[in-house]
């Protein structure tokens, strides 16, 4: 009984195996019908969020975006941001595989060494059909046993800081109402800005 923890965790995927096989389904899923689901748009919706279901950390990305604010919010309040925000990155990582051309994926062979046991970086590459090679970085922690996405920095730009500081401008803009900032939330972050990276 007392190896039984032991033999389960070790039959756990690692972060580098969780993230290259999420990738791979869901590319041969997406290569294989590709011309379908440029005109069945929710139908690509649907295998996107059946992909982020399955390695993302939802409720802790929410509770990040909404930093220190996150404290002060019922959880209702919270129940409802982590949802919405949820189907906003559904619709926008739909729209970038819409309207972004790529050949290739690739999680690369050689990883950083892994600082913490709870938190590791997986590092991979989209090329695109022009050659351009952008560098995307994924942030995952252990949680429960299992390794889930926190977050992705793409090309340069950290996507978590990035809508955290939009949250927090959302909230001064509208003077710290939870609803509203929740009703209106619509992340900035478009293929184009990706493109050009954190260096531009």
């Amino acid at each position: 009984m007392l190896a039984l923890p032991l033999t389960l965790h070790a039959q756990e995927k690692g972060p580098v195996e969780v993230v290259r096989d999420n990738i791979e389904s869901f590319v041969s899923k997406l290569e294989e019908r590709e011309s379908y689901y440029q005109e069945n748009i929710d139908e690509l919706k649907a295998e996107v969020d059946e992909s982020l279901e399955s390695v993302a950390d939802f409720r802790y990305i929410g509770a990040s975006v909404m930093g220190s604010y996150f404290r002060n919010a019922t959880p209702e309040q919270r129940s409802r941001f982590v949802e919405v925000f949820r189907q906003t990155l559904i619709d926008t990582y739909t729209q970038g595989l819409v309207t972004f051309d790529y050949d290739e994926i690739r999680v690369l062979e050689n990883q950083s060494e892994q600082r913490f046991e709870d938190q590791a970086s997986v590092d991979m590459e989209i090329v695109a059909t022009n050659g351009e090679v952008f560098p995307v970085s994924y942030t995952l922690r252990l949680s429960d046993g299992q390794w889930r996405v926190v977050n992705v920095i793409v090309n340069g730009i950290n996507l978590g800081l990035t809508f955290r500081n939009q949250f927090d401008q959302a909230m001064h803009d509208n003077n710290r109402d939870y609803d509203a900032v929740i009703q209106g939330w619509s992340p900035d972050v478009g293929v184009e800005e990706l493109e050009q990276g954190g260096g531009a």
